[in-house]
């Protein structure tokens, strides 16, 4: 964690990660906001313990338009903000499970609509509360803010026809990387056991290179060295000359792939393809391949 961007590197430049310490040492402190991110509606993780004053924002009801497949417009989320405490000078802090993928997609959504004020904690969820550090069953109580509207800008999201651009043909300055699992990759499985969105069809998009998001990881959640993640993926031949684009299965594990690639390692090109397989799977004419590289068969 030490070797990226730190609070105390650069005066008034928030870090992109902060660790436990850093959270231990500003839980009190009112112009930081921790926010726990889940999935589902249900509040059930939040309820069974959170970090101190964290409040919670649900992927399924928060950060998802309730009528299109898409994001929350500006007014949704402007008044997510406003009943959160979050003000325009607040210093939000995401982390969740599992691992902070949905975190992680909070994060990329908030950068989408140009929030300055924004750190992930590293880790999240199950590395704080395995570390038996301080958590709390109360919800906290917090004032209305006021925020101006907010104006999204498509710069670190990529939509489907950008991506059947791409599709087969990612190369020359292109990449899509892959964020699900090597059995969802090959075609094995449309989605992880549990997992309730899923397509009509298994495989990968033709060309994508298949770097798991959790190859980014240690056990305990935290990310890996600087040194380890650029081997990871310039290896596997994404590099920062590239412009890349980062899919899973509903756009919160290729968020994780996104922060590591865009906010820790400095790609200034990357953008996560939201939609990822959950609409490329059961679009028409969409092309796919199943198997692993060096072994597809093209449908």
């Amino acid at each position: 964690m030490e070797e990226f961007r730190r609070a105390d590197d650069a005066p008034g430049v928030t870090p992109v990660l902060v660790d436990s310490d850093w959270a231990l040492a500003h839980l009190r402190d009112p112009a930081v906001r921790f926010v726990e991110v889940d999935e589902r509606a249900s509040r059930g993780q939040y309820n069974h313990g959170h970090i101190p004053g964290a409040i919670n924002w649900r992927w399924e009801v928060d950060l998802q338009d309730p009528v299109r497949r898409d994001v929350p417009g500006p007014e949704a989320l402007s008044a997510l903000l406003v009943r959160s405490g979050i003000g325009p000078l607040t210093h939000v802090v995401l982390y969740g499970d599992p691992d902070n993928w949905f975190a992680a997609y909070a994060y990329w959504l908030l950068r989408l609509y140009g929030w300055p004020r924004l750190s992930l904690l590293d880790g999240g969820r199950r590395s704080w509360i395995g570390s038996g550090l301080p958590v709390t069953r109360e919800t906290p109580i917090v004032d209305p803010s006021v925020v101006h509207l907010l104006t999204p800008s498509d710069a670190v999201r990529a939509f489907h026809a950008e991506v059947l651009a791409l599709a087969g043909r990612a190369a020359n300055g292109a990449v899509l990387v892959d964020a699900r699992s090597p059995a969802e990759y090959a075609g094995q499985v449309i989605a992880p056991p549990g997992m309730a969105e899923t397509a009509q069809r298994a495989g990968h998009i033709p060309g994508a290179v298949s770097i798991p998001w959790d190859a980014a990881v240690r056990p305990d959640g935290t990310f890996r060295s600087p040194a380890e993640l650029t081997a990871l993926y310039e290896d596997a031949g994404v590099t920062p000359d590239q412009d890349v684009i980062t899919y899973c299965r509903i756009g919160e594990r290729s968020s994780h792939s996104w922060f590591v690639l865009h906010e820790l390692l400095g790609y200034p090109r990357v953008r996560n393809y939201d939609g990822s397989w959950t609409e490329w799977g059961s679009m028409v004419r969409a092309p796919i391949e199943l198997g692993q590289a060096g072994g597809r068969l093209s449908t």
